[in-house]
């Protein structure tokens, strides 16, 4: 599994719109939309502070780590 991204939890619990959110934090839509899908492959801890600045939130309400399952042998 990996990393997973709770934006669009924390978006709703703000009540905060994609759009909204791009521009409070300076960032692109498409940008935004790439990382809220979970397919972004690195965000820069300045991106990462504006985000969590604008949902009043910290980066562990944001990021979640979900180990692989073992395989069956």
């Amino acid at each position: 599994m990996g990393i997973i991204i709770n934006l669009d939890v924390m978006m709703a619990k703000r009540k905060m719109s994609l759009n909204s959110l791009s521009d409070e934090v300076g960032i692109t839509l498409s940008n935004l939309s790439i990382l809220k899908q979970g397919k972004a492959k690195a965000i820069r801890f300045s991106t990462l502070e504006a985000i969590c600045n604008a949902l009043k939130c910290q980066p562990g309400d944001i990021l979640e780590y979900q180990a692989d399952e073992p395989s069956a042998i």
